[in-house]
């Protein structure tokens, strides 16, 4: 009974720390994309992170989390059986409901900030704060439900270890519908539109790197073998994602600081859904190869003139959704009990395409329609005057002078 409640413990303070790690990662967010965009929206473009942190926190803690991990209804969503937090206590294993809660929240948090990438230098903060709440309780909820609360792709067998359905292929492809929506930013194609301060983005990427350990290792809620896997195969995966997008670009131009970071959380997305079920080999693949996906799939963007100006679609959306599928590739069941096909399986592969492209679909209809709505019913941008003289004067007062 002691040993019951020390490992409780143990376990408790590991989340804990892990949480606080995915948390900061909010803010790294806000620091990437700040340092991407021109000067005039750096603090627009920040703000929008913490903005995605304090709304989501208020949303999950009323009703997100129990829309998510509420009583099954249908296999589609959660009912209302913890409403305000009703019944969220102190009780639970392998830590307690109150503790894994506000681990959720901190995914819930990040991912509504990943898809601000849409909508860089011209959203109209009134508006983004109305579709943050519709969006996250209409498609991030239940992509929450469907993958770990009980709903139909659980049910059926598809897995997602912390995040590459739910978070990555929701946010990107969230952004890429909410993108076409808004439309481009003045002057795309014509005018420079080149990031302004690189270091900035640098930070914003090493913190991400930190904090994903507690986003990955964190998921195994407790400290055992399936989280020390999950922290060694994340590192690896970022590792040889930073290396690979270095490579196909330099075959073309300089390799830039830019180009690496991004690939490195181009190799983090990807490995965020298969840490739990992959070894150090199979990341090392699986990074690999989304560095160069997610890198032609930005070219691809580029020749579209698509505006999704931070490219969350082409290193989130891609990266995830490979990831996803690289689970029925390289699972091994002495990892996370499922085989892959170089483990003699078949049937994880049809599971996770199956699982991988309905989240795809639903995250990129639902989300053009809810901007559709906002767009029509309060105008998703700003007028063309405040955006010239940018988001950090025209929505805030603010200025980095």
């Amino acid at each position: 009974m002691v040993f019951e409640a020390d490992s409780l413990m143990i376990n408790s303070a590991f989340v804990l720390i892990c949480t606080a790690m995915v948390i900061l990662m909010t803010p790294g967010v806000g620091f990437f994309y700040g340092g991407l965009v021109r000067k005039k929206n750096l603090i627009s473009m920040v703000m929008l992170s913490f903005v995605s942190l304090a709304l989501v926190t208020v949303q999950w803690v009323v009703l997100g989390y129990s829309l998510s991990f509420g009583h099954d209804i249908g296999g589609i969503i959660g009912g209302l059986d913890y409403f305000m937090l009703q019944g969220v206590g102190m009780n639970g294993e392998p830590v307690p409901d109150m503790l894994f809660m506000i681990f959720q929240l901190a995914f819930a948090a990040i991912t509504l900030a990943i898809v601000t990438s849409a909508v860089a230098e011209r959203i109209k903060l009134s508006s983004f704060i109305i579709f943050g709440l519709l969006w996250t309780t209409f498609i991030y909820d239940p992509l929450v439900h469907w993958v770990w609360g009980g709903g139909w792709m659980q049910a059926l067998g598809v897995v997602d270890f912390a995040g590459g359905i739910v978070v990555h292929i929701g946010a990107g492809f969230a952004a890429l519908a909410l993108a076409l929506v808004i439309g481009a930013r003045l002057g795309f194609g014509e005018n420079s539109l080149e990031p302004h301060n690189i270091p900035l983005t640098l930070l914003g990427g090493a913190l991400l790197w930190f904090g994903w350990f507690g986003f990955n290792a964190g998921s195994a809620l407790g400290i055992n073998e399936t989280a020390i896997n999950a922290f060694v195969v994340t590192n690896i995966s970022a590792a040889s994602g930073a290396l690979s997008w270095m490579a196909v670009s330099w075959v073309k131009s300089k390799p830039s600081s830019l180009g690496m970071i991004s690939g490195a959380i181009a190799g983090l997305g990807a490995i965020t859904p298969a840490a739990g079920f992959v070894g150090p080999v199979s990341a090392m693949c699986i990074g690999a190869v989304a560095g160069a996906l997610c890198y032609e799939a930005l070219l691809f963007r580029m020749r579209h003139s698509l505006d999704e100006s931070l490219d969350a679609w082409a290193i989130h959306g891609v990266g995830g959704l490979w990831g996803t599928i690289a689970i029925g590739i390289f699972a091994v069941p002495v990892i996370g009990g499922v085989s892959g096909l170089f483990a003699g399986g078949n049937t994880q592969m049809v599971l996770q395409v199956a699982g991988a492209l309905s989240a795809v679909l639903f995250a990129f209809c639902g989300t053009f329609v809810i901007s559709k709505f906002v767009d029509t019913i309060f105008g998703l941008r700003v007028t063309e005057d405040e955006e010239y003289v940018g988001l950090d004067i025209s929505q805030h007062g603010e200025t980095m002078n």
